[in-house]
């Protein structure tokens, strides 16, 4: 029967896959169209956690929302079919998706904060999927929204319920994203890099947390991410993709201690370290650059440094309450030193950044530099780009500030590209058509242009896949080099941490529990928190 799949096999998938392609199209006549999937076959059984792992622009995220009915409107599958639940859902309409959507199969993206309203209270949100699919009353839904939010590890679930977005911590968030797409027990869970953001304790919590709603309720989860440490600790099985293909599949243990395929090898060996930051800047000088080793002037010296934030009001004559993100820090960097800064979401590190340059307002303390404005690179650079104006223009636009001339102006633009990697013709693409490695780089060619000494780095490969993240990190030593930069250097990657930076500062609750040469931190820890960040990282 058209539209049915049956099997003899009582394991039917749960999803089914067939030779399946999705092009994107520009224009109305849908012609000549760009393939991101390339015919593409994979089973997901029932009660199955399968991670699909590769590169920036491998087709997974692609893949997912397909899945989901929620390909961008130029997109479109067009060859082969998709079956979840026994049922053909390839070409399904809006209408047949939402009947599914949220009550059948959910999903978690990335970033929660540009997935959750922010003018909409985190109760409003959570109750709107039982709104939809159910006709449960006002009290039943109240209880069913404090029992998920609870079961997602979020304390004191009630009060959550009338906080917005910005109240909560990055952790906190994506557990709210989870119950959201866990309050009518779907069968079918995907979850796109569910824990990229997060440090690595909240990971190791937000992956035990997934781990949990799948034995309880028997929920089958696709795990999509680029770091393979996840992969590893959750799946049982794993899909390869590479270029809209799928290189590789197996059980998770034979594909870590097999790998069949070079490209699968490649990936293994970017994340264990084999293959990142080998530039010749560390071939040659290869020490770390601590304050005994070298003789250079500090160029930042922060000193009782106190950053607050003002919580919002619960009513409307009620006081604003300060609450200080930032506990009275204290340190410097040297000219030439890459300085990481390591702890768990909350701890006062992003605040620590934003203070030092100048886009924090409540600060107390001083912070002083020998060189002019500090430039900042963002997490997510496709947030911090203007996606109406082309890469050239938003090059330009900072030296157009200090009235330089339009033919040195371009001059400049093209070798900044040249020094960051991307070929000049990139001056005339929009933000949208780079891929999330070469916005990055425009970040960084962004805070470099202008020829800043110090530039703080809050995140900047986190949202990369393991390939592209080793060729930030190389980038960034090499313009070290060139540029004579000095780097501070944020991050909930310890892995990364320990192979780019001279010293680490360790926070815990706003405080800087720990300092020190980075090889002294990782290999003889000394305060209690800085052992238990070092424990939770993923191997």
């Amino acid at each position: 029967m058209k539209g049915e799949l049956r099997m003899e096999n009582k394991k039917t998938p749960l999803l089914q896959i067939k030779d399946m392609s999705i092009s994107f199209f520009q224009g109305k006549d849908r012609k000549d169209g760009i393939k991101a999937v390339k015919g593409i076959s994979f089973d997901v059984m029932e009660g199955e956690i399968v991670g699909i792992v590769g590169e920036s622009g491998s087709g997974k995220s692609v893949t997912s929302l397909s899945i989901m009915g929620l390909l961008a409107a130029n997109g479109a599958i067009t060859g082969g079919s998709v079956f979840f639940d026994g049922k053909e859902i390839t070409h399904f309409t809006d209408k047949q998706y939402q009947n599914i959507r949220g009550k059948e199969m959910s999903m978690v993206f990335q970033e929660p904060m540009t997935s959750l309203n922010p003018v909409l209270t985190i109760g409003y949100q959570v109750e709107e999927m039982l709104l939809l699919h159910t006709e449960m009353t006002k009290k039943e839904r109240e209880e069913a929204m404090i029992q998920i939010l609870t079961e997602a590890g979020l304390p004191d679930a009630a009060g959550l319920l009338s906080k917005y977005p910005h109240e909560l911590s990055g952790g906190m968030r994506q557990r709210v994203m989870i119950a959201m797409a866990m309050i009518l027990k779907p069968k079918l869970l995907i979850a796109d890099e569910p824990t990229t953001a997060l440090d690595v304790t909240i990971q190791a919590k937000i992956l035990s947390l997934l781990k949990k709603m799948n034995e309880t309720y028997g929920t089958t989860i696709i795990l999509i991410s680029h770091d393979l440490g996840v992969i590893k600790s959750i799946c049982s099985r794993a899909v390869v993709m590479y270029q809209g293909e799928i290189v590789e599949e197996q059980d998770t243990a034979s594909l870590f201690a097999n790998p069949q395929k070079e490209y699968t090898k490649k990936l293994l060996s970017a994340a264990s370290g084999t293959a990142a930051i080998e530039t010749e800047f560390t071939k040659e000088e290869g020490q770390t650059l601590t304050a005994a080793a070298i003789e250079t002037e500090e160029i930042l010296t922060v000193k009782d440094l106190r950053v607050y934030y003002e919580e919002k009001k619960k009513r409307i004559f009620e006081k604003r309450k300060k609450k200080e993100a930032v506990k009275g820090v204290s340190f410097q960097l040297y000219e030439g030193e890459i300085l990481g800064i390591v702890g768990e979401s909350g701890c006062g590190k992003s605040s620590l950044a934003k203070a030092l340059v100048n886009l924090q307002k409540e600060v107390e303390g001083s912070i002083h530099t020998s060189v002019k404005q500090p430039q900042m690179v963002f997490q997510d650079p496709y947030g911090s780009l203007n996606p109406s104006k082309k890469i050239g223009w938003l090059l330009e636009e900072p030296l157009r500030l200090k009235k330089v001339a339009k033919e040195e102006r371009v001059k400049k633009v093209e070798k900044i590209l040249k020094d960051v990697g991307l070929p000049t013709e990139y001056a005339d693409r929009y933000p949208n058509e780079l891929s999330g490695g070469q916005r990055q780089r425009i970040a960084i060619a962004l805070a470099v242009i202008l020829n800043q000494k110090l530039i703080v780095l809050d995140e900047p490969v986190s949202a990369l896949d393991v390939t592209v993240q080793a060729q930030i990190l190389e980038l960034l030593l090499r313009l070290r080099k060139e540029y004579r930069l000095s780097y501070v250097f944020i991050s909930h990657d310890l892995s990364v941490v320990r192979k780019l930076c001279d010293r680490v500062l360790v926070m815990y609750d706003g405080h800087i529990v720990e300092s020190g040469d980075t090889t002294t931190i990782y290999q003889t820890p000394q305060h209690p928190y800085t052992k238990k960040l070092l424990a939770a990282v993923l191997s």
